[in-house]
């Protein structure tokens, strides 16, 4: 085997572990919320029907949608909802209203995502230790208490990392994938004639000859898909060549074979809905299945949970959420990164959701709803993409993106039927989180409004200075500015105070961009003012890591060489102070002067050492 396809082959395993964890997880809860809604009579073509539907959902979206076209709009090789997002706000940003009504929309399917994150793991590891039930039904009472230790222990594990355990991953999904094939086969042998299933014309049957079972059932079938935007979000970490081989060498054809195993016993045993997936096992396999399909569980939600830390990341960076605590949990890795706050939010409601719904048919009802209109968001995003960033015909694009956006939609409708049953609760979710990224974003832009009203012209202030000097000491300060050109409050109360200036000024502002990654040689712009000072710009990407002192090294090629031992570096830690009128409702300026307090300091978030930090307070009402 040469290294490239022993590399590809690697990849592919890694990606397994990582992207389709919470896909393989649907098998064990899908086809038992289908059948076991009571919508559906167990007849031969009733179950031909389903799962065919089963078969060409996955086929459609995940085949279709997500490997072969979502993936190809890639920005600079990262995906994800925000990498859309920011793609397709860049496509379009000669039409300002448009660009603004994307943003709001791709924030808001960001904001899902929280609300999938907490139903995800709930689900997942609920419907693993539900299989308890099978083996005794006297451990019924233990599925719930077993089910919060797990999270618990999950969750407490965050902190250290996944670089130790990270590397079995792959091998376990890999080894729970090959027991779903072969759970599958073992019942297909019974009953080879339900592969006859896989043919198109017993889906549209069943649809033709119920039309409004078909809609109903929609909400219970689209959970065989939940997971498939980890695709796409996972594109940066391993490629497209690695997630489009584990997909159709490996998991499409896992899952086909389980899904058409379930429906191969439920032919045989109807009495089976109440739980077909453990049932298929013979009974010795039944506690290792158990333990297997836990573990997968765990890793499914293990990969969920990091990308929350992750877009939680990326939307700092893009300035929709004030800075919080981020810990790197891995040297190498600069990607391994861990939130406490996002860590114990998402575990403080994942047990209100097992706590609230008790049971992983309860949790169903809850599911799909926020994922559904996830993939509708990701259609619209990717058509502005195709249309705008592409430029390819608007005919074209209609009809790349017109199929998927009609079938994302009769999906998002029925789940919408199971709002009042549940899906309530990942859309409050969403929406809590979309009303503190809003706040914060607007709280910002009137926060900066302010400062650029009472701004002094940076080479104005310094000209007039110059005039007559203030004592120069040793040393190099650095005055970190939201504005350029515009004269940092630190800078004005060090001289009122301290009425000296150092010998080298730099006035630095740091820019963020709606890109994943700033190439180093386009990290830092520097430009001289006189008298030893100079007005510097540090650009990063979304997925860029903020390290102020690192960036400034290069700046000794430009004469500007900073001793890290005698350079200070000055903050204006703003308190903002809301007031009537004007701006926005005064619960929203309370609420944003509260986010903006609780921030975590700067100098943390930009790397800044600890012993050179000098913050210099100031009052600002908007």
């Amino acid at each position: 085997m040469s290294q490239a396809s022993s590399s590809l082959a690697a990849l592919a395993l890694a990606a397994i572990g990582v992207v389709y964890g919470d896909i393989g997880t649907s098998v064990l809860y899908a086809v038992k919320e289908v059948f076991g809604s009571g919508h559906v009579d167990f007849t031969p073509a009733n179950v031909y029907g389903i799962l065919s539907l089963f078969f060409w959902t996955l086929t459609t979206i995940v085949s279709f949608k997500y490997v072969l076209l979502v993936l190809r709009a890639d920005n600079h090789g990262e995906g994800g909802l925000v990498a859309m997002l920011a793609l397709a706000s860049q496509a379009v940003k000669d039409k300002p209203r448009l660009r603004a009504g994307l943003l709001a929309v791709g924030i808001f399917g960001t904001c899902l995502f929280y609300g999938d994150g907490v139903i995800t793991p709930a689900i997942s590891v609920l419907s693993a230790v539900e299989g308890l039930e099978v083996v005794d039904p006297a451990f019924k009472r233990a599925v719930l208490p077993a089910t919060l230790l797990i999270l618990l222990v999950l969750f407490l594990v965050q902190k250290r990392g996944t670089a130790g355990i990270g590397k079995f991953f792959g091998p376990i999904t890999l080894v729970w994938f090959g027991a779903l094939a072969l759970l599958g086969l073992y019942q297909l042998a019974s009953y080879p004639s339900i592969l006859m299933a896989i043919s198109p014309h017993h889906a549209l049957t069943f649809i033709w000859n119920n039309p409004g079972t078909t809609f109903i059932i929609l909400g219970a079938v689209v959970l065989c898909v939940t997971g498939a935007e980890a695709l796409y979000a996972d594109l940066g970490h391993f490629g497209k060549a690695p997630i489009r081989l584990a997909w159709f060498a490996v998991v499409m054809p896992a899952l086909t074979l389980n899904y058409f195993g379930q429906g191969a016993l439920l032919l045989r045993e109807p009495e089976a809905v109440k739980n077909p997936f453990y049932l298929m096992a013979p009974e010795w396999a039944l506690i290792p299945l158990v333990l297997l399909a836990t573990a997968a569980s765990v890793i499914a939600s293990q990969a969920l949970i990091t990308g929350a830390f992750s877009v939680t990341k990326q939307v700092i960076q893009l300035g929709y959420l004030p800075r919080l605590n981020i810990l790197h949990t891995s040297e190498r890795d600069t990607g391994q990164i861990y939130i406490p706050m996002v860590n114990w939010g998402l575990f403080a409601a994942i047990v209100l959701a097992v706590v609230m719904f008790r049971s992983s048919s309860n949790l169903a009802a809850a599911y799909g709803i926020a994922v559904t209109l996830d993939m509708l968001i990701t259609t619209v995003l990717t058509f502005f993409v195709v249309r705008y960033a592409w430029k390819y015909p608007l005919v074209l694009c209609l009809a790349a993106t017109g199929v998927f956006f009609v079938i994302d939609l009769a999906f998002f409708a029925s789940n919408l039927m199971k709002l009042f049953d549940g899906g309530w609760f990942p859309l409050l979710i969403g929406g809590l989180v979309f009303t503190l990224m809003l706040t914060w974003k607007e709280g910002r832009r009137l926060l900066n409004s302010k400062l650029r009203a009472d701004a002094i012209d940076l080479p104005s202030f310094l000209g007039a200075v110059f005039v007559s000097p203030p004592a120069r000491v040793e040393g190099a300060a650095v005055f970190l500015s939201a504005e350029k050109g515009s004269v940092p409050n630190a800078l004005l109360h060090n001289l009122k105070h301290n009425k000296v200036m150092h010998a080298k000024n730099l006035f630095v502002t740091v820019v963020n961009h709606e890109v994943p990654w700033i190439s180093l040689d386009r990290r830092v712009e520097i430009e001289a003012l006189g008298h030893d000072c100079w007005q510097v710009m540090i650009h990063y990407g979304f997925k860029d890591d903020p390290d102020i002192p690192k960036a400034l090294e290069p700046l000794s090629a430009h004469g500007c060489r900073l001793d890290p031992m005698s350079t200070s570096y000055f903050l204006s830690r703003d308190t903002v102070i809301p007031t009537i009128g004007g701006g926005m409702s005064p619960w929203r300026e309370k609420l944003f002067a509260q986010m903006h307090r609780n921030a975590s300091a700067a100098a943390d978030f930009l790397k800044l050492p600890n012993n050179s930090v000098v913050e210099l307070g100031s009052k600002i009402e908007i």
